[in-house]
């Protein structure tokens, strides 16, 4: 099943023939912050927008949860998600390490789109599906205990007071990850912004679904072998900044709220 985004409206399709298209109405559009293009593409990104990306987009139904697994011809194992995955680097080489498990990266940045896509392209990674609007939209519509991994990995730290509003990681969000995410389920945060790092820890310890795996500093500090560098982390070392790295885990729902999971 393809996806085509629209003019405000999700195009759904089984087999490609215009005959088999439905418009639905489009879902009220939630304030989303942040560019959503940078220069223009080369002729060769573009093509990937035009050609790959439909293969790959995600289309949400007009109502009800969907199955992330059913997505992928051959169903996986589990379902890693990454929320804004930048230029890809990160999700790409997850997923090349992990062809039995399927990813969805979601992300609005036209040109950070058109990089993942041609790692794809090169790798021949048929385990990577896209959502290319707001993150939101796609996990209210998935189904509870349905992802085993997530990652937030250098989101755009909003430093001013005011825009602390706009930050991905908060109270809320967690709330919603909490419902989608497995028992055991990991989360993984990432920042080289010891304000939002400060927040984050403060949202993942205050909430009752989630566990802070660190035992000893070095598990901040330093990023885990299995854990892909980002060129963000790459910027932020190359500028004196010392990247944080938090890992957390979804407890059992069996766990009363507010009680310590072991």
């Amino acid at each position: 099943m393809a996806a085509f985004p629209g003019n405000g409206s999700i195009w759904w399709t089984s087999c490609g023939a215009p005959s088999d298209l439905l418009v639905t109405d489009p879902p009220p559009r939630l304030q989303l912050y942040g560019r959503r293009r940078g220069r223009p593409l080369r002729p060769g990104q573009q093509s990937l927008l035009d050609c790959l990306l439909p293969e790959l987009a995600i289309n949400l139904p007009a109502s009800g949860e969907f199955d992330p697994r059913s997505m992928f011809a051959d169903p996986p194992r589990s379902v890693w998600l990454e929320i804004g995955f930048g230029s890809g680097e990160h999700l790409a080489a997850l997923a090349e390490r992990h062809p039995d498990t399927g990813f969805i990266g979601c992300e609005v940045f036209e040109n950070g789109i058109a990089k993942l896509l041609g790692q794809i392209e090169r790798r021949r990674l048929a385990n990577i599906r896209l959502f290319i609007d707001d993150a939101r939209r796609l996990i209210a519509a998935l189904p509870a205990a349905a992802i085993e991994r997530v990652f937030v990995l250098f989101p755009d730290p909003w430093p001013k007071q005011r825009h602390h509003k706009r930050r991905v990681v908060s109270r809320d969000t967690l709330d919603h990850l909490a419902r989608i995410m497995i028992d055991g389920a990991e989360l993984r945060l990432a920042t080289d912004d010891s304000g939002y790092f400060s927040s984050m820890l403060e949202c993942v310890t205050g909430h009752p679904g989630f566990t802070w795996q660190a035992r000893r500093p070095g598990d901040w500090l330093e990023r885990p072998p299995n854990w892909p560098p980002t060129r963000y982390e790459k910027k932020a070392r190359a500028a004196s900044r010392s990247p944080a790295f938090l890992q957390a885990r979804r407890h059992s729902r069996l766990v009363p709220a507010g009680a310590c999971a072991e």
